[in-house]
């Protein structure tokens, strides 16, 4: 008979981060594939299958991302995931060129009060499938917390 699932290991087992959409769409393929991780979709990682631990939650900078977002954050603060799962931070990608509206802005500043948050700014190239030749530096600054080693558990 066959392992049950949670006995067998990922594909994506010995990846740095987990990329985790708050919503369809929201960009954590294209950052993974960009910078390196896995891309999970929607779920949360399992890390007792070998995936990894520490999550870049990734939304869209429209309202209904901004509201996906909370409410990923608000299943980490329920501890609604898999144990072992971390919040690295979120990361918010542009819907659109140009600044936020006012409302959204607002949205940010919320987020930003319960997590890191991350911005990337809006990338035409990456609307057509198409790969820059320089990474704007916000998108370099993740690329940092890809490659970083991960954190030791402290024992207190």
């Amino acid at each position: 008979p066959a392992a049950p699932v949670a006995d067998t290991p990922s594909p994506h087992r010995g990846q740095p981060v987990a990329w985790v959409n708050a919503h369809g769409g929201g960009g954590a393929g294209t950052l993974a594939r960009v910078l390196g991780g896995a891309d999970l979709g929607q779920r949360w990682p399992e890390p007792a299958r070998g995936e990894p631990g520490g999550v870049l939650l990734v939304a869209r900078t429209h309202a209904g991302g901004m509201r996906a977002a909370s409410q990923k954050l608000n299943e980490l603060r329920l501890e609604d995931h898999p144990a072992g799962v971390h919040l690295l931070a979120v990361v918010l990608v542009a819907d659109a060129p140009g600044r936020l509206p006012r409302p959204l802005g607002q949205r940010v500043r919320v987020l930003r009060s319960a997590a890191k948050v991350h911005r990337v700014p809006w990338i035409p190239a990456w609307r057509l499938g198409e790969e820059v030749e320089s990474l704007p530096r916000e998108v370099r600054a993740l690329a940092g917390i890809v490659t970083a080693p991960p954190a030791r558990a402290v024992a207190s």
